[in-house]
């Protein structure tokens, strides 16, 4: 149900009419006098009703049948405006739409996130499975987000940033280790099963925590560190009872955590220090189109030219199938950027410790998923090893919650 006000604002003076023709029939005019039953004052701010039915007859103005709220300033002709705005009569019910809508939207977000997360494990483990050149594939995934990139900029899907020399100094120690922390995590998957890798890397908060107290002077609390617990002692158990463990595998995975989480901790040291910071969606367009031209010779020196199309003729005469290799690279490296990218949309919306238990489940999602399509062989002390890890995962996310209040009462806003 909605309402009629009548409120007081001031008014610059000398305003021309609204209605230049004098001979207009004012539709639906209301008079101050039909306000009387609604029990409003008799006068407001020394202004009675009688001498503002004057002002109303003096002045000339269009005004909407929309349920008015006039606002008059004075007691003078030409020193006041009428004016028709809508008022809702019930301003909650828009509040808890607009929240529904939004929380409709981040499930939706998460929910692709977390699909476009599982088809590209798998369609990555499929392409490293019969193509074994990590450096190549993860090249290959960059080069499809570059193009991306360049799409969203050139149609104006996205604001193309301008960047400084001091702040691309900055980025390039960033997309080192971003392109390191990719390719790292390929080795991982092209030599042991999925479902091990996302383990292993359920350490990542192990890493986060040395890095912030070794590069930011950031000390954790003590359920901080009692969550670690679980995640240390649940991937050594998985570790050892897993049936594809193998040491290049597991060193990968635990590498691609360390180079990851430096990432992470030199991402905020640069939002910190820099005052005209750029937003995480462009932050990392710039650092996947840096890790495309520093990985391509990279992987030229380091397995060859195995891209050609000679090359690729060659492997087709010894049974293996390019269309279903060139399909599938392509759909993994298109998974691999639309997932990020979301992440990075979601994490602009939410809190960055709602955005890291989120990135929890998924761990859990695609653990899940890789073991049902591969069909991968779980022992019972496996899974509990998994699933001690991954709850430590949950709950440093919850202990990031408690951290104390500074002195000066506001809290402490951790950006990862």
């Amino acid at each position: 149900m909605q309402s009629t006000a009548l409120t007081l604002s001031p008014l610059t003076p000398l305003l021309r009419p609204l209605n230049k023709n004098p001979n207009h029939r004012y539709g639906s005019l209301w008079n101050l006098s039909s306000l009387k039953p609604l029990g409003l004052l008799r006068s407001i701010n020394g202004l009675s009703f009688q001498k503002a039915s004057h002002l109303f007859s003096c002045s000339r103005f269009n005004a909407r049948r929309i349920n008015e709220s006039f606002l008059i300033s004075d007691g003078r002709c030409d020193g006041f405006k009428v004016r028709a705005t809508p008022v809702p009569g019930n301003i909650g019910d828009t509040n808890d739409s607009s929240g529904l809508a939004t929380s409709m939207q981040l499930g939706a977000m998460f929910a692709i996130w977390y699909i476009l997360n599982i088809y590209f494990n798998i369609f990555n483990k499929q392409v490293l499975k019969v193509y074994t050149f990590p450096a190549t594939v993860t090249a290959f995934h960059f080069g499809c987000g570059t193009l991306i990139i360049l799409i969203m900029w050139a149609s104006n899907l996205y604001h193309r940033p301008k960047l400084t020399r001091s702040q691309l100094a900055v980025i390039i120690p960033l997309a080192i280790v971003h392109t390191l922390g990719n390719l790292l995590t390929n080795v991982s998957i092209g030599r042991v099963n999925v479902s091990f890798t996302h383990t292993i890397k359920a350490m990542e908060p192990f890493f986060t925590v040395v890095f912030s107290v070794l590069f930011l002077g950031e000390w954790p609390t003590f359920w901080i560190v009692f969550s670690l617990i679980p995640v240390v002692g649940g991937v050594a158990l998985a570790s050892f009872t897993e049936a594809s463990f193998n040491w290049i595998g597991f060193c990968s995975a635990m590498a691609s955590n360390v180079t990851n989480q430096s990432r992470n901790v030199l991402s905020k040291k640069f939002m910190v220090k820099n005052e005209e910071t750029l937003d995480n969606i462009n932050l990392f367009s710039i650092i996947t189109i840096i890790s495309f031209m520093l990985l391509v010779p990279a992987a030229i020196l380091l397995e060859g030219v195995k891209f050609s199309p000679s090359y690729l003729q060659s492997a087709a005469n010894q049974g293996l199938n390019i269309r279903e290799l060139c399909i599938r690279s392509l759909l993994a490296g298109f998974c691999l950027h639309s997932y990020q990218q979301v992440s990075y949309m979601i994490l602009q919306m939410v809190s960055p410790v709602t955005h890291s238990v989120g990135n929890c489940v998924k761990r859990v999602v695609v653990i899940i998923a890789s073991v049902i399509f591969f069909q991968t062989p779980v022992s019972p002390i496996n899974s509990l090893g998994t699933t001690l890890a991954l709850t430590g995962v949950f709950l440093y996310s919850k202990a990031k919650q408690l951290k104390p209040k500074p002195k000066g009462g506001e809290s402490l806003k951790v950006a990862e």
